[in-house]
């Protein structure tokens, strides 16, 4: 008997769900990927194998192969009281609308009789162009700003405030600016931060490599 010959049909697939899905995935991760903090310039740090994440919110400061010194306040919900604090303390009398816009600032790196005159400027002064926070040993004013940091965290946990401290230099800074930087700290009574460094994987045959504790 002959074949009996089914007749040819195209296939259609239909994508509308396979499209859906990927809408969905791809919008998942638009919300959930958390952006990199601005930096203040571009430095280039040492690096080392430590695998310890920083916090999302910090308070960083930077450290440039010039020597100088800028604070970051990436924590939102202090930044206002620390400004605040130094703004009183140090007797700036900036007005309110100075303060808001010195609040919405990404990075301080002015000494403190120039603020106010920077803050009237019709445009934001560049980092390139900033002097830095003053670190000298007569006038370290990165000092004041420390004690208005730990003013703004008083009556709360100490470890937290130590996790959220993070130093960031360039491989080429001198190590009298990070000593300087050092004192500042310490005149605060804030005895531990952490250093922010480019990682890198431990040396195989190493003798931190057979210890196992750092995660490659």
């Amino acid at each position: 008997m002959p074949k009996v010959k089914l007749p040819r049909k195209s296939t259609i697939v239909d994508m509308t769900a396979m499209c859906d899905v990927a809408f969905l995935l791809l919008t998942f991760f638009i919300l959930a990927t958390k952006q990199k903090p601005p930096e203040v310039l571009a430095v280039k740090t040492p690096t080392s194998v430590s695998a310890t994440a920083a916090p999302d919110e910090s308070i960083l400061i930077t450290m440039t192969k010039e020597g100088k010194v800028f604070l970051m306040l990436g924590d939102k919900t202090k930044k206002d009281k620390i400004i605040d604090d130094f703004n009183t303390t140090r007797g700036l009398q900036l007005t309110t609308s100075e303060l808001n816009k010195l609040k919405k600032m990404e990075f301080i790196g002015l000494p403190a009789n120039m603020l106010k005159s920077a803050l009237n400027l019709p445009r934001e002064i560049p980092a390139t162009e900033m002097a830095g926070i003053p670190i000298d040993t007569a006038n370290n004013e990165l000092t004041y700003w420390m004690r208005s940091v730990t003013n703004a965290y008083a009556g709360e946990d100490e470890r937290k405030l130590q996790e959220m401290l993070l130093v960031k230099g360039d491989g080429e800074t001198l190590y009298p600016i990070f000593d300087k930087v050092k004192r500042a700290f310490k005149a605060n009574d804030l005895l531990k931060f952490r250093i922010v460094t480019e990682g890198e994987q431990v040396p195989l045959g190493s003798e931190l490599y057979k210890t196992g504790k750092v995660k490659e």
